[in-house]
């Protein structure tokens, strides 16, 4: 059985910087074997590209929707991306 993978970009919004999002993101990859990337933007957003299996991307986009306990997450926009990533790193802010 081939186990295909999903990359998704994530668009999430509300208050979601300056409240750990980033890190806890990164902890939550790395708990469901998800790589790519995350980093705020100028915008106040946080972007992010996720890649795994299509469970595991599933899994990490409802975390999205909720975030860690300080973050209060209005919307979250996920639609298709492409890339190969090695592994799921914080990126400076765009």
């Amino acid at each position: 059985m081939t186990t295909e993978r999903v990359t998704k970009r994530l668009v999430i919004r509300g208050r979601v910087q300056g409240v750990f999002f980033r890190e806890s993101m990164r902890q939550e990859a790395a708990r469901l074997g998800i790589t790519g990337w995350v980093r705020n933007t100028r915008d106040g957003t946080v972007e992010a590209v996720v890649q795994g299996s299509a469970d595991a991307v599933e899994s990490i986009t409802r975390w999205a929707h909720r975030g860690p306990e300080d973050a209060r997450v209005q919307s979250v926009d996920a639609c298709a991306a492409e890339g190969d990533f090695a592994a799921f790193e914080k990126r400076p802010t765009s």
